[in-house]
């Protein structure tokens, strides 16, 4: 377990904190991680990874508190809508096109104490 001291992290560690946990949490669910932080000119994915037939765009979001909510609540509408536009590019770009895409959200939350507390969303929302 990754043990961080909450105070002294800033945004772009908790960040990569938060993604290095995530891409651990997708290995340890059978997943092979294709990209991270994946980068175009439409934007970034934080996490593209396969599992048989099966390609998930995660997205990580990662905080230090939930006094602000919990971190899923930071994938809005707008964002939902740039990382289905930069899965069909990446997936025309890589021809994965017959792989079956899903989008997942992977939320982080340090708990008091150091340690992290993992939601993985699966299918957290569908492309519009």
């Amino acid at each position: 377990m990754i043990r961080l001291p909450r105070l002294r992290m800033t945004g772009k560690k908790l960040g990569a904190s938060g993604e290095d946990l995530a891409a651990k949490h997708l290995r340890s669910q059978g997943y092979a991680i294709l990209e991270r932080n994946f980068r175009c000119q439409i934007g970034e994915l934080d996490l593209v990874a396969r599992k048989e037939n099966l390609l998930v765009f995660a997205e990580v979001k990662t905080r230090r508190s939930g006094q602000y909510g919990p971190p899923q609540t930071a994938v809005t509408l707008r964002k939902r809508r740039r990382i289905v536009k930069l899965a069909h590019f990446y997936m025309k770009q890589k021809k994965l096109y017959h792989l079956q895409p899903r989008f997942d959200v992977i939320a982080i939350q340090w708990k008091d104490d150091g340690h992290p507390l993992i939601n993985h969303i699966s299918g957290a929302f569908l492309a519009e």
